[in-house]
């Protein structure tokens, strides 16, 4: 069990293990759903990508080749899995 501690202002920092643990990263943004009993539910939230943020995410990597659609599917997979996305 991992105990923390509030600050006066009401912060809490969680351990680096903790964050871990929970698949938390640097820039996530995490859900706290209070439950019966004094208990809460604490996990990160998906978020959603946009067609407008995909726009130009292979700019610069190409070096002036002309891609097949297939060497483009292929790139988005591989950003997707970097970005730690699941198929569903």
């Amino acid at each position: 069990m991992t105990t923390l501690t509030v600050t006066s202002r009401g912060q809490v920092t969680f351990r680096k293990e903790v964050l871990q643990h929970l698949g938390i990263k640097s820039g996530d943004r995490i859900e706290l759903n209070l439950l019966p009993d004094g208990r809460a539910e604490l996990k990160t939230t998906q978020q959603k990508g946009s067609f407008r943020e995909l726009a130009g995410f292979l700019k610069g990597k190409t070096n002036g080749k002309v891609l097949t659609i297939e060497e483009i599917n292929d790139a988005i997979a591989n950003a997707s899995a970097a970005a730690g996305a699941s198929e569903a």
